[in-house]
């Protein structure tokens, strides 16, 4: 027999927790970033709870201003240049387009495998000025929207970053019960499967941040030292630009192949050349190094899948996408490759 009552009540809840889902489906990007920054900072947080004699307020304020110091402070700097120097990149770019040379330089010509090829395309380019400048013209003004659209986004970037920290402050100071909580709810649906679970989707999420920002601030360091060998412009805010873009794959070559070019036409060939040998060799190279090192302990995530949580987290949830995603996919894939290595374990126990 039906009882309508368990049935009511059951209905209440399902409605009660959807109408939780659409408050907060707006800040559920921060709020999960929030959750993922203060499991990967928790070690920090620990000891300074320690040192302020064990008072959770006082020690998620300590660290929330270090939030502010480490992500606040870089990204306002970001985005009070970022905008600026787009539209000087795209004024000089376009200055550089209408006085472009008529022959390749010489050095061009002698590049290996490819010096002979790129220096006959140039001249030819250069021989039919108008056509050039008639299909540059195509694609000038779009790409121009773009470099604004993506000014944009770091601009919500930085609105999101902010609520990002002042969430942080929360889950630092009521860390602890909302862990025995959620380690109930996860023994009471999943059992020891489910807790054993959430340890390793704990694991992974601090070994792909580690991976993340780890190589994000050494490809930082690395750039910030050529920028400022080469006397490259504004060699902080590049710096910056290669930290957020590192998690793209093809992110900071657009950095320091910008800076090289920037160079280029501004007659310090020798350094522009040494900027572009500098970012092969160096800045690019330091993802295929410190990234496997970093992230070893954890889910590897394929390139493939790289390219496709930074593109959908950015579509998903704007800026903290670029890192959400990624780090949401890595969980996602050590779940299902455990739980698939399981399944196979029975099925051996069972033959």
């Amino acid at each position: 027999m039906i009882n309508t009552n368990q049935i009511a009540r059951i209905a209440l809840i399902a409605l009660l927790i959807i109408g939780c889902a659409i408050v907060l489906m707006p800040f559920m990007a921060a709020i999960l970033f929030a959750a993922i920054i203060c499991l990967f900072t928790w070690p920090i947080y620990h000891r300074i709870w320690l040192r302020v004699g064990r008072r959770d307020a006082l020690a998620a304020m300590l660290m929330t201003l270090l939030l502010l110091i480490a992500l606040i402070l870089p990204m306002a700097y970001l985005v009070a240049n970022l905008a600026d120097s787009a539209a000087k990149v795209f004024d000089e770019l376009g200055l550089a387009l209408q006085n472009i040379q008529p022959h390749a330089p010489a050095w061009m010509r002698n590049f290996p495998l490819i010096g002979v090829q790129v220096s006959d395309s140039w001249e030819r380019a250069a021989a039919s000025h108008e056509e050039l400048m008639k299909l540059l013209s195509q694609y000038y003004e779009p790409m121009r929207k773009l470099s604004l659209q993506a000014v944009q986004l770091v601009l919500t970037g930085f609105l999101q970053l902010l609520l990002v920290v002042f969430a942080a402050f929360f889950f630092y100071r009521d860390g602890v019960r909302l862990a025995k909580g959620l380690l109930a709810i996860v023994r009471r649906l999943g059992g020891e499967l489910g807790e054993e679970m959430l340890t390793l989707s704990c694991n992974t999420v601090k070994g792909v941040m580690l991976g993340i920002f780890g190589t994000a601030l050494a490809q930082a360091a690395v750039a910030l030292a050529g920028f400022l060998i080469a006397g490259a412009p504004m060699p902080f805010l590049l710096a910056l630009l290669t930290f957020f873009l590192s998690v793209v794959p093809v992110g900071p070559p657009l950095v320091w192949g910008g800076a090289a070019l920037w160079l280029y036409n501004h007659g310090d060939h020798g350094w522009a050349v040494f900027m572009a040998l500098y970012g092969l060799m160096l800045i690019s190279t330091v993802d295929n190094i410190i990234k496997p090192i970093l992230i070893s302990h954890s889910s590897h995530l394929p390139l493939l899948l790289v390219l496709l949580g930074v593109l959908g987290g950015a579509l998903a949830f704007g800026f903290v996408g670029i890192f959400l995603g990624p780090t949401l996919l890595a969980v996602g894939l050590t779940l299902i490759s455990h739980w698939i290595a399981l399944q196979n374990k029975k099925v051996h126990e069972t033959l």
